[in-house]
């Protein structure tokens, strides 16, 4: 089949090369309308039952995630100077395009009781215009004897202010939340500048989009990097800039294909997404180096141009073709996972995949029947003395101190094993940001100041309508309100029984000591006083406030929490110890009480994503055996296939034990990747190791140096190239991309010396059962060789005639 096909690639190349280059100027069309990904739930399932609850407490309440908090440490915030100049900030803030509302100090209001209507009046605290030092210090002073505001808006033990600054949720899922972002930014750090003060800024709309643009420029950066790279390893290997040339057209066409098909596919430009066009030029170039090296190698033997390039198709495509289906299985099995994100990558990378097997399938035949042949010095890497060295060393490695190779294999894994035993499961919300950036250390000032500023809500469903005014339903939701900001993670909630302690304060005249929720004593009294119908004029405000933290029909009532980036392994343990006393305190026959919000969606993306990979492994390895059965029909040859890469991934897994680093998406991910790539590795060795068999009368010793001696060299090059382009990833900001940049290296480093030492040692020791299964002829054998070239060669002189 390879010999026919190998004709018809040679026979039709100039119309293969115009379809594809027509094919490639299509898809550059719709990689141009790339966009980039704002969206941070779409890990998560949209069956799960937390996604769920999620989207129907959103179209309850609304947004929870669309606040960017901005926080200053001073002294001197009272000070005229400061305080007017905050003043200023807040109007330039909330002049900035898609900033609906803003929740600070220079805005705050107080309720005054009014007798004579027996209403309660919102009273903006600060007024318009500058403030003089005797009237600030007056007002400062009465908006210190609100509790409402405590903790919220400013930390007295600190001397911490925040600003609250609201954004558009449509804006939010858009390209426009950058500009907003990038002016509040720049607003902010001017008024840092004027003061001679750091001025802080978080939350969750500020983290997603500094995110993606870091994707983004990640994207590009890797991509110029990883060509560069590469382009310069093939130099010096090849010695040769047409070979250098063509693979780059190789990988560059590949290149937009993966972009392409991720707007064709409906997807957009993501953390992981974002990863696949380097990877592509990673993997795209083992394709060539292999093509090249047979070509080259052949030529060597024959000195005949069209015999070498109908034995490199021959002999090659089958090789190439089981390399790249093995590797597209290593990402496409994230398809099958429940993570929305993980089938985006998954479908995107294993379809690309092939795709590059295909671009250099069709290109590199057909542009290299047009060139020259090569010359001595593009060959001469063939009997570099480096090289022969490192495979003499092999060889002795392999045929003289086996049992050495052996004793160093199982301390290894015993190491290993040891390593995995630590090995624990966490990932945080900023988890891929070095700690020395300003988004973790601003993170960092809310959580000490403020307790953080991740969004945690908690629904609590009364079962009837009204439910929420009840003054049992406000007394629970006050102790539930004092038991969360008992917790040293969250900070105080906000609910409707805030609201109602703020009313009752404004009742009693301001007296600080009446901010609690009503009794059955006051309450009559009170009632007139809340409005709590709805009414216009200038109490709507306060009706609002209000409203916020109910629905419609006021039987759910909402407590929303800030709270740190506890990270995933601990924030289950931090809900599940508050179920209890939750329960103590909201009986389970008259009410519903849920925790829901980013946070919680997080955690269960987070906890997806990790049981996905994990799943996706094991069919990995599922798919790859039916590979190699079919490719080798033996169970032996299966078992010897496999051991060479299990130990790879058992040595990363190891090694990420003792070093501490913990099991989340991007660390999974490292194990299914070189799963797909490293068995490349064995599939070259064995492929070459039974087409060489034959030739050599069964003698098992001598084909496997053989072997060791033909394809050592463009697995030595072929893992340096791949070791080189992941180790691009290891420069990354991102700690998860710089993680799976090392430790994929690492892996596939480990896959190339146990490839090459192993598993010869490994085809050594069961040599005479393998004579054995060599000796015998299998009908229908893909790998069965076929010698004759005549109709290739036929097919080669029709295309030239």
């Amino acid at each position: 089949m390879w010999q026919r096909l190998a004709g018809w690639v040679l026979k039709f190349r100039l119309p293969l090369l115009l379809l594809l280059l027509a094919g490639t100027a299509v898809m550059a069309y719709y990689a141009s309308k790339v966009e980039l990904s704002y969206e941070y739930g779409s890990a998560i399932p949209r069956d799960n039952p937390a996604f769920i609850e999620y989207q129907h407490f959103r179209s309850q309440f609304g947004e929870d995630g669309n606040m960017i908090a901005l926080g200053v440490q001073t002294d001197d915030f009272f000070t005229p100077q400061f305080f007017n100049d905050y003043v200023q900030l807040n109007k330039d803030i909330k002049k900035v395009p898609s900033v609906e509302n803003i929740l600070s100090i220079p805005v705050a209001v107080n309720l005054v009781k009014n007798d004579s209507t027996h209403r309660l009046t919102v009273v903006q605290l600060f007024p318009d215009g500058a403030l003089q030092k005797a009237q600030l210090d007056s007002l400062s002073a009465v908006f210190q004897s609100l509790p409402f505001y405590k903790g919220l808006l400013y930390n007295p033990g600190t001397h911490a202010y925040l600003m609250a600054i609201r954004i558009n949720k449509d804006v939010m899922n858009s390209a426009k939340r950058v500009g907003v972002v990038k002016q509040i930014m720049d607003v902010a750090d001017s008024f840092g500048k004027q003061h001679h003060t750091q001025v802080r800024l978080s939350g969750l709309p500020l983290i997603r989009t500094i995110m993606a643009t870091k994707v983004a420029d990640e994207m590009r950066l890797f991509l110029k990097l990883s060509f560069i790279l590469t382009a310069l390893i093939l130099l010096l290997f090849f010695r040769s800039f047409s070979a250098v040339v063509m693979s780059m057209i190789v990988v560059a066409i590949g290149v937009i294909w993966s972009v392409a098909t991720i707007v064709l596919c409906g997807y957009k430009i993501t953390l992981l997404t974002g990863l696949i066009p380097p990877l592509i030029v990673v993997i795209g170039i083992p394709n060539c180096v292999y093509f090249l090296n047979k070509y080259h190698t052949e030529y060597a033997k024959s000195n005949n141009k069209t015999e070498a390039l109908v034995r490199m198709i021959q002999r090659m495509g089958i090789v190439t073709l089981f390399t790249n289906i093995t590797a597209a299985i290593g990402f496409g099995v994230f398809y099958f996972t429940k993570s929305p994100l993980l089938k985006e990558f998954g479908v995107v990378a294993g379809s690309n995949i092939m795709f590059i097997f295909l671009i250099s399938f069709i290109f590199l035949p057909a542009v290299l029947s047009y060139l020259p042949p090569p010359k001595t010095k593009h060959t001469s890497y063939l009997e570099n003395r480096s090289f022969r060295a490192v495979l003499s060393l092999l060889n002795n490695l392999v045929f003289k101190y086996r049992p050495w190779v052996y004793v160093v294999t199982v301390a290894l894994v015993v190491m290993a094993v040891l390593g995995m035993l630590r090995l624990r499961p966490e990932a945080y919300m900023l988890d891929d940001i070095p700690k020395s950036d300003r988004l973790y250390t601003d993170l960092k000032f809310f959580e000490h100041n403020f307790r953080g500023v991740m969004p945690l809500e908690i629904t609590v469903d009364t079962k009837r309508k009204n439910g929420v005014i009840g003054l049992q339903t406000l007394n629970k939701l006050d102790e539930m309100t004092k038991l969360i900001a008992a917790q040293p993670d969250f900070a105080r909630p906000l609910s409707v029984a805030e609201g109602i302690k703020f009313a009752r304060q404004a009742y009693y005249n301001g007296d600080s000591t009446n901010y609690s929720v009503p009794n059955q004593f006051d309450i009559g009294f009170l009632a007139p006083y809340l409005r709590m119908k709805g009414a216009g004029g200038s109490n709507s405000n306060f009706t609002k406030l209000v409203a916020s933290f109910m629905d419609s029909t006021r039987q759910v009532a909402r407590l929303s929490v800030n709270m740190a980036d506890v990270g995933s392994r601990r924030l289950p343990i931090l809900l599940d110890s508050l179920w209890p006393k939750v329960n103590a305190i909201f009986d389970t026959a008259h009410y519903n009480v849920s925790f829901t919000g980013t946070s919680v969606i997080f955690l269960e993306g987070s906890r997806f994503i990790i049981n996905g990979l994990t799943e996706s492994i094991l069919l990995a390895f599922v798919l790859i055996i039916g590979c190699m059965l079919y490719l080798f029909r033996s169970w032996r040859m299966l078992l010897i296939s496999l051991i060479p890469n299990i130990i790879p991934l058992a040595v990363t897994a190891g090694v990420m034990g003792w070093m501490g680093i913990a099991l989340k998406p991007s660390t999974v991910l490292v194990f299914s990747i070189a799963l797909g790539i490293a068995i490349d590795v064995t599939i070259r060795f064995l492929v070459n190791f039974k087409q060489e068999l034959p030739h050599l009368n069964l003698d098992i010793s001598a084909t496997v140096k053989q072997t060791i001696n033909e394809t050592g060299l463009s697995i030595i090059y072929t893992s340096l190239i791949l070791f080189a382009g992941f180790m691009i990833f290891s420069f990354s900001e991102f700690g998860g991309t710089k993680s799976l940049g090392w430790l994929t290296s690492l892996t596939l480093i480990m896959a190339m010396i146990t490839n090459l030492t192993i598993l010869p040692a490994l085809l050594l020791w069961m040599e005479k059962a393998l004579r054995k299964q060599a000796a015998k002829k299998e009908n229908g054998d893909p790998l069965k060789e076929e010698e004759d070239i005549a109709l290739a060669r036929l097919g080669l002189d029709d295309a030239k005639k």
